[in-house]
């Protein structure tokens, strides 16, 4: 049904062109082939029928990008190996670059194989460049930051969102409670973790979703097996 709009529409650009705007003789074929070019372009690619996919504002995008590099960056070290690197990957990540963070991240890698940070920032550019979906890259990521420094907040933070935001929410859980159930460090207090009273709300929210979606599965025929250990 489009074509019965694109076709007079481009005819009537032509004639306008034509006897409104008085285009010279010779500009004649060039223009007409012109139009044609555009109407065979949108033969081959346009595609009228299929729903629209609405996408968030960039600029609600770039502030959660931004809000995630904060957040990380409240968690990493002071004096972080490769903290040079990490100030121009994250700069990228506040614009959406994710591709160019990473291969930034990657050098500091390379460099300071040992850094928990980098690897942690280089499983939130992977997320971030597959469109918050946790990739096999991003979760070996942030278990090799885990495996660096087991005491980070950061990668069971992180992969939990990540796994989250993937659909994947009893290991979102597991990873959240996993780092909730760790005992303070001597000296310190709850408050001064501030994010474990976020964590805690998004713990009860996984709650609820996994809840949910137990109820829409069918009920087993038999008793379950006990699983094996």
């Amino acid at each position: 049904m489009s074509w019965f709009i694109v076709v007079p529409l481009a005819v009537a650009v032509f004639a306008a062109l034509i006897f409104v705007l008085k285009l010279p003789r010779p500009a004649w074929e060039l223009t007409g082939s012109a139009l044609l070019l555009g109407l065979a372009g949108y033969a081959a690619q346009g595609s009228p029928s299929l729903q629209g996919a609405p996408k968030p504002p960039r600029e609600s995008r770039e502030s959660m990008e931004a809000a995630l590099v904060e957040v990380r960056q409240g968690m990493q070290a002071e004096f972080a190996p490769g903290r040079r690197y990490l100030v121009t990957a994250d700069a990228m990540t506040r614009n959406g670059q994710f591709s160019a963070a990473a291969a930034i991240l990657r050098g500091a890698i390379r460099e300071h194989p040992d850094d928990p940070d980098a690897w942690l920032a280089l499983g939130n550019a992977l997320v971030g460049h597959a469109q918050g979906i946790a990739t096999p890259a991003a979760l070996y990521s942030y278990d090799k930051a885990a495996a660096l420094a087991p005491r980070h907040p950061g990668p069971p933070f992180f992969a939990g969102l990540a796994l989250a935001q993937t659909g994947r929410y009893a290991e979102a859980r597991d990873r959240w409670q996993s780092l909730l159930d760790r005992p303070l460090a001597d000296g310190d207090t709850a408050d001064s973790e501030p994010w474990r009273a976020v964590l805690e709300a998004q713990v009860r929210q996984l709650d609820a979703l996994i809840e949910a979606q137990q109820g829409q599965m069918p009920a087993p025929a038999g008793p379950m097996a006990a699983p094996a250990r």
